[in-house]
């Protein structure tokens, strides 16, 4: 198991921006895929983007959304911009190894969750 911790949550106005951050506990050969997802309050989880040896983005979010990694830090990022009311969610971290990039219940490794709220 991989402990992630996100952070970088918050309160911002439509068309703001935010920055996540995702720190893995460790490097392991037990990951070959990192995504980003989002519940909403009422819905369903979300895929919002995943880095392997591409990057995968889901269409709401193409263009606006970006992801990178930092080896280094054992860090993924989600560059947030252009933000709308309907990016209000809970976004998580997940990480895993042989996975449908878009589907949670294939990641074996959650971090807690931040808060994204957008106010209109």
């Amino acid at each position: 198991q991989v402990q992630l911790v996100e952070s970088g949550g918050g309160l911002v106005q439509a068309g703001g921006s935010l920055r996540l951050s995702c720190a893995a506990s460790r490097r392991t050969f037990s990951i070959d895929v990192m995504a980003w997802f989002r519940q909403a309050p009422g819905k369903e989880r979300e895929f919002v983007g995943a880095m392997s040896g591409r990057i995968y983005y889901a269409d709401s979010v193409k263009g606006r959304f970006t992801i990178s990694r930092d080896n280094a830090k054992n860090t993924l990022y989600l560059q947030m911009n252009s933000l709308k009311p309907e990016d209000t969610a809970v976004y998580y971290c997940a990480a895993g190894r042989g996975v449908v990039v878009s589907r949670a219940d294939d990641y074996t490794n959650w971090g807690q969750g931040t808060q994204v709220t957008v106010s209109s």
